[in-house]
């Protein structure tokens, strides 16, 4: 099957309502039941099409009853406003898996795993991502206010350093861990602190990571 030719390199930052490390990761259950969480990027480098996606920002915000797998999600994207239409239009359809093999991306596995999308929202998007650091930002006023920070030893304070490699990822090869405090109000509710989080770069195409 064709695809449309798209591509993005975008630095991004996620956070779940999951313990450190996020049991996702290692094909286990989330740690309270159900899984929650607020994801964050910024293009740097992209395209779909002719369209150029340079610049812009994009906000996630995601519920499902248990596990992701086990579906039934709801989810809602915010695009950045400055977005031309047509970008939007782009933006949309790489979000939702749309022109993209069935879960090589994922996007697609969310989309797959989510049976209500919210209206999307056009609104600022304010996004800082320091990975090396483990610190970032985002934020959308009135509906969105995440940040991350380094976890710390529980008894000394020190800031303990986690890395992840997964080499046949469908979201990203390394990642870097910290910790995440997010409040989300409006069509979904989030509210956590000391939980997940963490920072990669989203190289992605139509068939997954581009290595």
């Amino acid at each position: 099957m064709a695809f449309v030719d798209w591509e993005i390199k975008a630095p991004s930052l996620s956070t779940c309502n999951c313990a450190f490390g996020c049991p996702c990761q290692f094909n286990s259950l989330p740690t309270y039941g159900d899984c929650r969480a607020v994801v964050a990027l910024r293009v740097d480098e992209g395209h779909f099409g002719d369209v150029r996606l340079d610049g812009l920002k994009v906000v996630g915000v995601f519920a499902w009853p248990g596990a992701i797998h086990e579906g039934h999600g709801e989810g809602l994207a915010i695009i950045d406003e400055r977005a031309e239409e047509e970008q939007r239009d782009a933006l949309l359809k790489i979000l939702s898996g749309q022109e993209t093999e069935p879960f090589a991306t994922i996007f697609n596995v969310v989309a797959q795993m989510t049976e209500k999308f919210h209206e999307p929202l056009f609104r600022p998007i304010e996004f800082e991502a320091d990975a090396e650091k483990r610190t970032g930002h985002f934020s959308v006023a009135g509906i969105v206010d995440t940040k991350a920070e380094p976890i710390r030893n529980p008894v000394t304070g020190a800031e303990h350093r986690v890395r992840v490699v997964l080499p046949h990822g469908f979201e990203y090869l390394e990642a870097e861990y910290a910790s995440s405090t997010a409040k989300t109000t409006g069509a979904i509710e989030n509210d956590w602190a000391g939980r997940h989080a963490h920072f990669c770069t989203l190289h992605l195409g139509p068939t997954g990571v581009i290595h």
